[in-house]
């Protein structure tokens, strides 16, 4: 079904926090494009839209699927909504590499963010919504997203990627202000 298509359909799900297994463990690879794919698909991004992310994976809505839909803006300011599944990242190495540090949240931790420095590009392989090759290249909030995205799908959650130090301050203030998040955010709205 087309992204178009997607976008209209679709209820927002309640997000897992981190701490789930389903958020701790590699996401099973994708392998029936069919209906149910495409339900998922439309509810993920509907809650990616409720909880105004840039993007979420499966293991965000407890599915555990190697799939990702992304609804952000570029290096250009350009915005770009998709989906990836099976996806793999890569990244600039040697002189191509330039890291940005930059506030980064998580939907599955929400309203607390941390500084975190990843690299300015990445480049996204995998399958779109029908099974077909894509190939993805961006800065700015997407590049950022398809690396932040990918490592959803590999168990990783941006918290294991900082500083213990960091990742004490991201849960103090997760916790400061978790009471606004009802278990079941984004389908009840913060409070």
């Amino acid at each position: 079904m087309p992204v178009s298509e997607l976008l209209r359909m679709g209820a927002a799900r309640p997000i897992v926090r981190w701490g789930q297994p389903v958020m701790h463990r590699p996401a099973s690879p994708v392998t029936d494009f069919g209906p149910e794919l495409q339900a998922l698909l439309a509810d993920m991004f509907a809650t990616n839209t409720a909880a105004d992310g840039a993007g979420l994976a499966a293991p965000q809505v407890g599915v555990d699927l190697a799939v990702f839909v992304y609804d952000c803006t570029d290096e250009v300011g350009a915005r770009r909504t998709g989906v990836v599944c099976n996806p793999e990242v890569e990244l600039p190495e040697g002189r191509d590499r330039r890291l940005e540090s930059r506030s980064e949240g998580c939907l599955s931790l929400p309203g607390a963010y941390s500084e975190l420095a990843r690299p300015d590009v990445s480049t996204c392989r995998g399958l779109d919504q029908f099974g077909e090759p894509v190939e993805l290249t961006a800065g700015g909030i997407l590049g950022r997203c398809f690396q932040h995205e990918t490592d959803h799908l590999n168990g990783v959650v941006f918290g294991d990627r900082l500083s213990a130090r960091a990742r004490k301050a991201l849960h103090r203030t997760h916790d400061d202000i978790a009471d606004r998040y009802a278990d079941d955010w984004p389908v009840s709205p913060k409070r």
